[in-house]
Formats: structure tokens, sequence, C-alpha cells
């Protein structure tokens, strides 16, 4: 297959041209060329800021591909310009959302895409965007012409990724276990999350390429990996051969403390997120996740030593003000 990827550069897209290549179809990629990345395979780019459309129409202007996967839309207006301003022909596309678009509390566990309505909140402006942008979709869906597939990945780790922890405090995780520091945990530590990792979510973004049974359909794609916060923790603590230790702090507390901070806390991560991988696996039942949480977190601290493993100092003082401020887990426990 022949496959344009708009974007490229990002933790997702990154994977699905490497998974790509290696699985033999021809990748594009297009971007504004501003971020380097090393592929094991250098793929063609088209270097347009998809921004600009007279840009983004003048370089794609004849271009004919099987499918193209927009992962650079968020919001209704994106994705209106990505179809109005393609100046070539695509078989199928391919647009991502995210499982912050289903609204919280989910109703039932596991998450079924049939079963959960939609963010319809403007306070949290990235959920409520992509799920208009969804909304938009489908009623492109109803009029015809190209067939179109969603895809709503939840969390996903990959190279390039900086999303890794409560605080998103990357490297800074292993740093602080090494040196004995607690960690934060928020409420109690035992909300439940699937921790997907790209090279799996991007064979699944492949499955559903000129596949019939994904046409005009949804899904989310993630692992099997549904962990609760404490025992993430504690699996990077047996990769670096030290037990962590934990500090907890109410999330409603860290919220007020820093709306713009922990938004993803407080409208997304307190809520458990574990998904049914029951529609995807009919769509393309050859498809399977198979990195577990553990080999896909001694690929990430492999990937920080690689890069030099830098501390952030300015998320290490917030963590170490943020622990100080909640109580040991044992209490929690008690």
């Amino acid at each position: 297959m022949r496959i344009l990827v708009l974007g490229g550069t990002g933790v997702i897209s990154r994977a699905i041209i490497s998974e790509g290549m290696r699985a033999g179809h021809e990748m594009i990629a297009l971007n504004r060329g501003q971020r380097q990345v090393v592929f094991e395979e250098t793929p063609r780019t088209i270097q347009a800021d998809w921004r600009d459309g007279d840009a983004f129409r003048g370089k794609t202007a004849g271009l004919e591909v099987d499918v193209a996967i927009d992962m650079l839309s968020r919001s209704p207006e994106d994705a209106q310009h990505t179809l109005s301003c393609f100046g070539g022909t695509a078989g199928q596309w391919i647009f991502t959302s995210t499982s912050c678009a289903y609204r919280k509390p989910f109703t039932s566990y596991p998450v079924r895409e049939s079963e959960t309505s939609r963010w319809d909140d403007p306070i949290y402006p990235y959920a409520y965007n992509k799920a208009r942008m969804e909304e938009w979709l489908f009623e492109k869906m109803r009029e015809g012409g190209a067939p179109i597939t969603i895809i709503r990945p939840s969390l996903t780790y990959g190279e390039g990724c900086s999303n890794i922890g409560v605080l998103r405090q990357n490297a800074n995780i292993v740093h602080r276990i090494r040196q004995g520091k607690p960690l934060l945990l928020y409420d109690d530590g035992k909300t439940v999350f699937t921790f997907t990792f790209a090279p799996d979510l991007a064979r699944g973004y492949l499955a559903c390429c000129l596949n019939p049974a994904a046409y005009g359909q949804d899904f989310h794609i993630t692992s099997r990996n549904a962990e609760d916060m404490e025992s993430y923790y504690r699996t990077f603590g047996r990769i670096v051969g030290r037990e962590p230790i934990f500090a907890c702090l109410p999330s409603e507390t860290m919220f007020r403390m820093d709306p713009a901070q922990f938004d993803h806390i407080w409208y997304e991560k307190r809520f458990s997120h574990i998904f049914s991988l029951e529609k995807i696996k009919q769509a393309a039942p050859e498809w399977e996740p198979q990195i577990s949480l553990e080999a896909g977190l001694r690929h990430m601290i492999s990937w920080w030593e690689k890069q030099g493993m830098p501390l952030n100092e300015e998320k290490d003082t917030l963590e170490d003000r943020l622990c100080a401020q909640g109580k040991p887990l044992s209490d929690q426990n008690a």
C-alpha cells in the first residue's frame, strides 16, 4: 500500500511510518520538516505546512495514495481543512481522535465504542473539540465519498513521548526512584489505566488500512496492560532494582492549585480507563497487542539513556513540593 501520514514526527505517527515500512508499505510523511526523526529506513517526505491550505494543496496536487492518515486534526474545522485542501486522491481516510473524547465517568467497563457518549462541555477544550470533530466526521460518512475510519488511542508511549508519569515527568521517575525520593500519586493510587505502546497502536492503524470492515467505523485501539498507578510505578522500580516510595495527594487539590497543569488529571486520569478490544478484533482479527507494560517501560528507559536521561529540575522541584503536602501511601492504606 501507499500510505500518506499527515504529521510523521509525533510519537504515534513515527511508529506508524516505521511499522509500515517494516511491513513493506510505501510510507509518505507530510510535515514542516522542523523536527528531525531518525528511521531505520528513510521514508519519502513532503515538506509543507498543513495549516497553510495553499501550500498543502500545492504539495499534494496529483498525489494518489491508498490511505491518508490524519494525525493533526483536533477539531471539525481541522478535519474539514484536511479533506478540502488535500490536492490528491485517497482510497481511505483515517482520522485520529482520542479516548479523551469520551464523556467521563464511564458508565461501564470495559469501555465499548457503542456504549459511550462523547464529551460535550467546552470547559475541557481538547476533549470537546475532538468530540465535535468525530461528530462532523460521522456526518461526512453518512454523505458518502472516500471511506473514513476514526481511531481513538488512549494513553500511549513511544520514542519521543513526554507524557509518562503522573506529572508527565518522564525520566525524572527513574532519577527519583534511584535517589529514594517519593513519587506522587493522586487520590489513593488505585486508578487503573491501559498503558499502550506506539508500535502496537501503529500496527492497529495498519490493520485498518484498506480494510472494508473498518470503513465508516470508529475504534479505540489499546493494549491489554491494565494496571493501577501504584503498580505502574512499581514496575519502574522492578526495572531499576529499587522499591519506590509514594506520597498521595487528592486530585481535586492538585487541580485547584494549578488547573492548567492538572486538567488532564482532573478531567481524565482520575477515572479508570479499561477498554474492550472486541470491535477492533472483529474488524482485524490478525491484530494483537504484543508489548507488555514491563517490556515497554524497559524500552523507554533505554531510550532515555540514549538521550542522556535528562532531569527536568522544574518538575523535580514541583514533585518535591507536592509530595511534602501529601500523605505517605501507607497512611492512605491504613
